[in-house]
């Protein structure tokens, strides 16, 4: 039997951009660049939108969202209005990747983005709002702070879209978003949102902010990642995850790889143990500054990096083509999680590679995996790994049937049990990750609830 050519569900072949009603500009843009089908969700959500629909599309990753809901605001833009758009994203990594592409999918139309995200200076964003911001991609903080202070206004506000809209109306950020809609004085404004997954509470919670005759637009094939993510797993103890990893590069030689870790200490610890052995390895998560990170994504986009090592920062906005293989050293706790991760590689119709680490205790995470993804993951074997040494606090626990409280390994966590100390294991490299001023806390805050003046008892 003749297996499915996967760019043959990626892109409708039926239709051409010009079909779609773009304006001439944006068209001529896209010929220029050799773009002449669109895919499968481009082809469904643009004519709604071109429409003035309020539209819901759900698309598996690495099928160009973006463009779907760019290409129709780009067509009806007027150069001569700013802050027509607001897109909205949950990281400053994927503000950084919209925008560039919006930029670039605009490039023959005199429509220009701006970005605003934390970390990096607000000047500098306000200039380029005066300069162009025509289009406005942001994180919600940042958005909140320049309007609360009159430097961006959304009083030309047309279209507002929530990219990644399960992460954006999650717990997190779901009264940002509420200030941010309600502040926007256009009723007649028209809402899009998108993403990968959606669950039926997201579904309802995201057509609360739309209008009554809002539309669902779904073109998730239940065969998409499977015919175009080879997915495998291993089983492991966590204590050999590092010289698995290690023999797996070694010995596979993947060309581009990313690899995520649930905490940003593991994160910190498997770069440095990576580094340690020669592999050409970076990390990135949140407790780098933006400008660090911005160096780190520079580097990996131009193959200056083989390996990224990853919180889950980096599952969402991480555009690069050229990613080959995707390593889950951590099961993410949150299913949805694994198709944000895996959607890294598998870019625009090309194949690609996920590996995922599962303990001996995590058969049931790897079902809800299984579920989630719409594929049977299969088992992979390397028969010559050989186990390390069971560790002395393991034996122990497994003797008197007491399992020992583990100590937080991320920074959050820290703070609920004092400061960090560097007999904890903590190498030099993590521990000027988690604290880049190197100031090191070793006692816990003064417990005063955000006052000056300390509670009773303390």
């Amino acid at each position: 039997m003749a297996q499915a050519d996967p760019n043959q569900e990626l892109f409708d072949t039926s239709k051409t951009f010009a079909d779609l009603g773009l304006s001439e500009k944006v068209v001529d843009g896209l010929t220029a660049t050799g773009f002449e089908h669109p895919t499968g969700i481009q082809a469904a959500l643009i004519p709604p939108i071109i429409a003035g629909k309020d539209v819901i599309g759900q698309a598996k990753t690495g099928t160009g969202k973006t463009a779907a809901f760019g290409l129709p605001i780009l067509s009806q833009a007027d150069p001569a209005v700013r802050g027509q758009a607001l897109v909205l994203t949950p990281t400053r990594e994927l503000a950084n990747q919209v925008a560039a592409e919006l930029d670039n999918l605009g490039r023959a139309t005199n429509i220009r983005t701006s970005v605003i995200i934390g970390g990096e200076s607000s000047r500098d964003q306000q200039k380029s709002l005066a300069k162009g911001g025509h289009l406005v991609v942001g994180t919600p903080g940042r958005v909140m702070d320049l309007h609360s202070r009159r430097q961006l206004s959304f009083n030309d506000l047309k279209f507002v879209v929530l990219d990644e809209v399960d992460r954006m109306l999650d717990i997190g950020f779901r009264d940002d978003i509420r200030r941010i809609l309600k502040a926007i004085p256009n009723p007649d404004r028209q809402t899009i949102f998108v993403s990968a997954t959606m669950d039926v509470q997201i579904e309802r919670l995201a057509r609360s902010f739309m209008k009554s005759d809002s539309e669902k637009i779904t073109t998730v094939s239940g065969s998409l990642t499977v015919a175009m993510v080879d997915q495998k797993y291993l089983t492991v103890e966590n204590w050999d995850k590092r010289s698995l990893l290690l023999m797996m590069l070694k010995r596979e030689k993947p060309e581009t790889s990313v690899v995520f870790c649930r905490t940003k200490a593991t994160v910190a610890k498997v770069r440095s143990y990576l580094k340690d052995k020669g592999i050409n390895a970076a990390e990135l998560h949140g407790n780098l500054d933006q400008s660090r990170r911005n160096k780190v994504m520079a580097r990996f986009r131009d193959e200056g990096i083989d390996v990224l090592v990853a919180s889950d920062v980096a599952a969402r906005g991480l555009d690069v083509d050229h990613i080959t293989h995707v390593i889950n050293y951590d099961l993410p706790e949150d299913p949805e999680n694994y198709i944000h991760r895996i959607g890294r590689t598998a870019r625009a119709g090309r194949k690609g590679i996920a590996w995922t680490f599962v303990t001996p205790e995590q058969g049931q995470m790897l079902t809800e995996v299984e579920k989630m993804s719409g594929a049977l993951i299969e088992k992979m074997e390397y028969p010559d790994f050989k186990p390390g040494p069971i560790p002395k606090g393991v034996l122990e626990e497994r003797a008197t049937g007491v399992k020992k409280r583990e100590k937080p390994r991320d920074l959050s966590d820290r703070a609920t049990v004092g400061g960090v100390n560097p007999a904890d294991g903590y190498s030099d490299d993590e521990l000027k990750a988690m604290f880049p001023d190197g100031k090191i806390p070793t006692t816990l805050p003064p417990k005063t609830l955000g006052s000056r003046f300390k509670r009773r008892g303390r």
